[in-house]
């Protein structure tokens, strides 16, 4: 079974092709890196993964439900997303395990009754991603690298099938950037790791977790596949519209830069 197979999926508004002709396919196994500058429409393609936007034409399919003949609230549980965007949106007084918690019932603030066991998972959750300090402490004094990985737990405690990281680095310094990333290549390691999307406009964020790469521009798909196969040189100048350059970044990722 494919995670996710969109089918010639297009979106227009007001006579414009926003997404068009969108052929992508996500199997099992594979963790995928969604790569587009400002205004490729990945924030759109992401709606259309959560069914929370409709396409103009083409079908997709996603954890084996095809979008019109199931429950849409019923696969979008299945589904977690972490954005920075959702930051601002908790009480800063909220313990980091509250908001953990609040992942069940996909709300802001907890304002459920919960059982100690699910607590426990709360906690277990955050200790899996080494911020097990962070239990009992309020929210608003984490650091920018804390928050998001609390909203990564948070997401996580519905066990979704598949996470999206959308631009989980905006906001954050080189330190906190760098921690961040550390940490989610330990996350990506341990077990029952929903298939991760990644979507940033950084090649220096890729890390080698992410076995796959889709390029996005200008609303169609530039290139997909695997990493090592479209993540060079040629195929980089021709998605920039200019030559670049591969420099590497760490042992284990590169970054782009004008030629």
């Amino acid at each position: 079974m494919a995670i996710l197979d969109f089918q010639q999926v297009s979106f227009v508004r007001d006579k414009n092709y926003l997404l068009k002709a969108i052929n992508w396919q996500v199997k099992k196994n594979e963790h995928w890196a969604i790569l587009g500058l400002n205004g490729a429409g990945k924030s759109l393609l992401l709606q259309m993964i959560t069914g929370s936007l409709w396409p103009s034409s083409g079908q997709r399919t996603v954890l084996g439900e095809r979008y019109g003949k199931t429950s849409v609230p019923d696969l979008q549980r299945r589904i977690g997303w972490v954005s920075s965007a959702l930051q601002s949106k908790f009480y800063g007084r909220d313990l980091a395990e509250e908001i953990v918690l609040s992942g069940l019932y996909s709300s802001i603030g907890l304002y459920e009754s919960y059982e100690e066991e699910q607590l426990i998972q709360a906690k277990a959750l955050l200790a899996d991603l080494g911020l097990s300090h962070l239990i009992h402490r309020s929210y608003h004094v984490l650091s920018q690298g804390e928050k998001q990985f609390v909203m990564i737990a948070r997401a996580m405690m519905a066990q979704p099938e598949i996470l999206i990281l959308d631009e989980p680095c905006t906001g954050l310094d080189l330190f906190a950037r760098e921690e961040l990333l550390t940490r989610l290549e330990a996350f990506s390691q341990l077990p029952n790791t929903p298939t991760l999307l990644y979507v940033t406009h950084h090649t220096e964020e890729l890390l080698p977790i992410f076995t796959h790469l889709l390029m996005l521009k200008n609303g169609e798909v530039h290139a997909a596949g695997q990493r090592e196969t479209i993540f060079t040189e040629e195929v980089l100048t021709s998605f920039y519209d200019q030559p670049i350059v591969l420099h590497p970044f760490s042992s284990n990722r590169v970054i782009v830069t004008p030629k």
